[in-house]
């Protein structure tokens, strides 16, 4: 009974940590936007530019201790890694829950969306995991009579790079995100008539007119009606319970004006092309010619292709000069547009409110391929 809980320690470990790897190994620059929230809420913008190579490293360090582990391969010195990996970040996600600096931990990418303090638990039941096998590693790599463990182990570190490399030169493999193809956005952005709403708790400061003193009373017993003793003086309300949030609830498309005409194109029955480019200052260049071919195409066939940036109109206008440009510009909040594809640019193809494509600016469609694919019968 014992052998069996100790293999299931490692199992589930290795498991855990395969899936966590996985999921912010295939959506790098997700991991990079996750540490770069962490280095802004900690002050520590001068680290933004690391943001990147750390996402990849955590993802993989993360993948490979759960690899080891889920094979039983080099124990005595991945056992090592899972217990200070687990030793550094336990604390650090206790320090998490208790600041709140950021909403999502991002431990599981945007597979699985945990609470802060909800990691914080999972981490101590893995820590306890992790010095299980600690404890007994020597016994672990003693049940290793094969090299089974290293090719099982190196077969899937090649196909993991593969997929990894093929997902920053492209799209992730699997979306998690609301934006995925298949989303209807009105569906996404709209509440149930049940849906549940945010309850607050509302605190009332009153003045005394006789002493001058201020008191805090709660709903159930402020002296409204007490108008001889008690003067209104301020009132806060704090948020206690958090009400249904819609998929996608942060969308807007806004005139430089700043009138938000988003409606306009997500009931839009056409196809309306959306060119997502989060920052106009680093966006990719490279595919410009086939990006303003498909959006003359549009455009003489009546289909909307708009650009979607965070940028400010005056650079927006310069940019779309100097790279011959001829689709409108309007603005979106920076973090929506980076949840929106993980491509700067992207494309975005969407039919009656409903998103049928995606492609990196590696793979923009000209219009012959998007016609064969959506348009013929």
């Amino acid at each position: 009974m014992i052998r069996v809980l100790k293999h299931l320690a490692r199992i589930l470990f290795g498991l855990v940590f395969i899936f966590s790897g996985f999921v912010k190994g295939i959506d790098p620059w997700g991991s990079a936007y996750k540490f770069t929230d962490y280095f802004h809420a900690m002050g520590l913008d001068a680290l933004v530019w690391t943001a990147f190579p750390l996402g990849i490293i955590l993802s993989f360090a993360e993948f490979a201790i759960g690899v080891a582990f889920l094979f039983n391969w080099r124990m005595r010195f991945f056992s090592w890694l899972g217990l200070l990996f687990m030793a550094f970040f336990t604390p650090l996600t206790l320090w998490i829950a208790i600041t709140n600096p950021v909403t999502d931990c991002g431990c599981f990418g945007d597979a699985l969306v945990i609470s802060n303090w909800a990691t914080f638990y999972k981490n101590l039941i893995f820590i306890t995991l992790a010095i299980v096998v600690f404890a007994n590693r020597k016994w672990f790599a003693d049940q290793v009579k094969t090299k089974v463990p290293l090719t099982l182990s190196l077969i899937t570190f090649v196909v993991y790079f593969g997929i990894v490399y093929y997902s920053y030169n492209h799209l992730p493999i699997f979306d998690f995100r609301p934006y995925k193809v298949g989303t209807n956005i009105p569906d996404a952005m709209s509440y149930p008539d049940d849906a549940q709403q945010d309850v607050y708790e509302n605190i009332f400061y009153y003045k005394n007119k006789n002493t001058g003193k201020i008191k805090k009373f709660s709903e159930e017993n402020y002296p409204w009606q007490d108008t001889v003793n008690w003067e209104f003086n301020d009132m806060e309300s704090n948020l206690i319970q958090e009400g249904y949030v819609p998929p996608i609830h942060d969308f807007r498309v806004e005139t430089p004006e700043g009138e938000n005409i988003i409606d306009f194109f997500i009931y839009d029955e056409n196809y309306v092309f959306m060119l997502v480019a989060y920052d106009l200052h680093e966006t990719n260049t490279e595919e410009q010619s086939k990006i303003n071919t498909l959006s003359g195409w549009a455009s003489g066939n009546g289909y909307s292709f708009i650009c979607l940036t965070s940028t400010l109109p005056d650079e927006a206008q310069a940019f779309a000069d100097a790279n011959q440009c001829n689709y409108e510009f309007f603005n979106c909040d920076e973090i929506t547009l980076k949840t929106m594809i993980r491509s700067n640019p992207g494309l975005i193809a969407i039919k009656d409110g409903t998103i049928i494509g995606k492609w990196h600016y590696n793979d923009i469609p000209t219009p012959e391929e998007f016609q064969q694919e959506f348009m013929s019968e």
